[in-house]
């Protein structure tokens, strides 16, 4: 059965964000038809949440309210989230807490490997909340979860979602030298919109990183996503398409921003689908390998699909 999700009055039932409550309520607009999703409670979707807990592991499907959850897990894929569930930083987008994140757990790169072996994953993405707090970001934490899933699944391609590694030294040539095979960071908006909805990051340091990602190793795939909805211009999308572009970046999402709680940056418009297919005929013009842009697009979503799609089309045009 297709429902309405309202992952907004899911997460405003338990006061999640304490160190939100400064910020005055926004508004939140009722969504449109076209945001719909499917519920979880398969017992595939059950499946997948026991690996999760039995590994110990945080996901990202879980923290940020993902909408796709409920299809992703059905389908025995689920994003993981390293060095814990507690971010630096306070973006005014993210459903992610905020506060000093706890000591790194060192059987987590083994138990990642572990869960990506018992849900038999082709293509595996690993994030991290941002930690600021360590010298490195957290860039030895990721190579060593890298090398974890190779050891033991090695047919399994790993694409790494990255903080900005904002004045960390040399941790990008950490993550990059582990040789995952697809280097995703999000830009997440525009940059009119960093001071309001990203205040930590810097637009242009994002866009260096992901250039400075293709230079150290020419062969991997980079990638980065967007949300639109809130406030950008269209000509402001189209602008860091070619940002993207001058980087080298390969793939790009673009997805719809949904507000996690009244405490979180409002909607500012619901992008309806057509301006989507509009953005992705566009950036594949611009030169993108791949593109996903629709209403429930995520950075995760598909991202297997997708990259093995482009494999088996090098594979027939070589």
């Amino acid at each position: 059965m297709t429902v309405v999700l309202n992952l907004l009055e899911q997460k405003q039932a338990a006061p999640r964000h304490p160190e939100k409550a400064h910020r005055p309520d926004q508004p939140v607009e009722r969504k449109p038809a076209w945001i719909r999703v499917k519920a979880p409670g398969s017992p595939q979707w059950a499946a997948t949440n026991r690996i999760v807990r039995e590994n110990n592991l945080v996901t990202v499907c879980e923290e940020a309210g993902c909408p796709n959850i409920g299809e992703c897990w059905e389908k025995k894929h689920a994003t993981f989230m390293i060095m814990g569930d507690t971010c630096t930083r306070a973006c005014a987008f993210c459903n992610v807490k905020t506060g000093l994140p706890g000591h790194l757990d060192a059987n987590e790169p083994a138990h990642v490997a572990e869960a990506v072996r018992k849900l038999g994953l082709a293509h595996v993405v690993v994030t991290s909340v941002d930690r600021d707090d360590l010298l490195d970001g957290g860039a030895a934490h990721f190579a060593v979860t890298i090398a974890a899933i190779r050891a033991s699944n090695p047919k399994t391609t790993i694409e790494v979602l990255t903080p900005d590694f904002l004045r960390k030294g040399d941790a990008l040539e950490i993550v990059v030298a582990a040789k995952p095979d697809v280097f995703n960071h999000n830009l997440e908006t525009v940059p009119s919109k960093y001071l309001t909805v990203r205040p930590g990051a810097r637009y242009f340091h994002s866009i260096r990183l992901l250039q400075r990602a293709k230079e150290i190793d020419p062969t991997l795939f980079t990638k980065s996503g967007i949300m639109v909805g809130l406030g950008e211009e269209r000509n402001e999308v189209l602008q860091l398409m070619d940002d993207l572009r001058s980087a080298d970046v390969d793939f790009l999402t673009i997805g719809q921003y949904l507000q996690p709680t009244r405490k979180h940056h409002a909607v500012m418009r619901y992008v309806p689908p057509d301006e989507f297919k509009s953005y992705e005929t566009i950036a594949y013009s611009k030169g993108f390998l791949l593109v996903s842009a629709s209403p429930l697009t995520r950075s995760s979503h598909h991202a297997g699909d997708d990259f093995a799609n482009l494999k088996a089309k090098r594979t027939h045009l070589s």
